[in-house]
């Protein structure tokens, strides 16, 4: 056997592949790759020994895109074949990176006049839960965020929120403004009458302590809706 014979041998075919990728990659960045070759660059370094070309393209098949993949439960990304919790520890650790930098590019800055970039940063982190969590960003008297918090967390379709605890998390955090958010797991962004009702409560607890409710956005996967532009604040 020829040393050249032996060589492709020993080389699997992936090999080229993969240093084809990762070249389009550092010469030309990130908008040259489709989303199943940027998973397939993270994946290369979870499982170097296999071509995982076509686990990319199963796994986006699966939960729909890169944000639901890397938003998925760990439980859920080791049901699919191949994934090791070596890997779906490789890729949470891909999307808490990302969200800490979204969040550290906001935190001690005006949110209002980064309201794009603010509801990016939401949308990233909580339009694919599957479980509701009610959450509060605390703003100060030049509405800088200083405080990005979870206070509760419930089912597919309901999520405590209790208004006295929710202002002394404000006061103990100096906060005089605040955003509610929270998220609906079925995909429809739409107020329901409860979180109405839930809403005005907070509001109005609010109010002896002149803390400002400036919005109550809910975050979903089909999208997002506003409390302040629907006229219900």
């Amino acid at each position: 056997m020829s040393a050249n014979n032996a060589a492709q041998k020993e080389s699997p075919h992936y090999h080229g592949h993969r240093d084809r990728l990762r070249e389009r990659f550092l010469q030309g960045g990130p908008d040259t790759l489709q989303d199943y070759e940027l998973l397939e660059l993270v994946l290369f370094m979870a499982i170097p020994r296999r071509d995982v070309k076509p686990l990319a393209k199963d796994m986006l098949k699966k939960f729909g895109d890169l944000p639901g993949l890397l938003s998925a439960p760990v439980d859920e990304l080791l049901k699919i074949d191949g994934i090791s919790e070596n890997t779906a520890t490789a890729l949470k650790a891909v999307a808490a990176t990302a969200h800490r930098m979204m969040k550290r590019e906001l935190m001690h800055r005006p949110v209002l006049n980064s309201w794009s970039r603010l509801m990016d940063y939401c949308s990233s982190t909580m339009a694919h839960e599957t479980r509701e969590h009610f959450r509060i960003l605390f703003l100060n008297k030049k509405n800088e965020l200083i405080g990005d918090e979870i206070q509760g967390s419930g089912t597919v379709d309901h999520t405590p929120a209790y208004p006295r605890e929710i202002m002394k998390r404000a006061l103990d955090l100096g906060a005089t403004a605040l955003i509610l958010l929270h998220n609906h797991p079925s995909g429809d962004p739409s107020p329901s009458q409860a979180d109405i009702d839930m809403t005005r409560l907070i509001i109005r607890a609010a109010e002896p302590f002149n803390i400002v409710i400036h919005d109550h956005i809910i975050i979903a996967r089909n999208g997002y809706s506003s409390f302040k532009n629907q006229g219900l604040i």
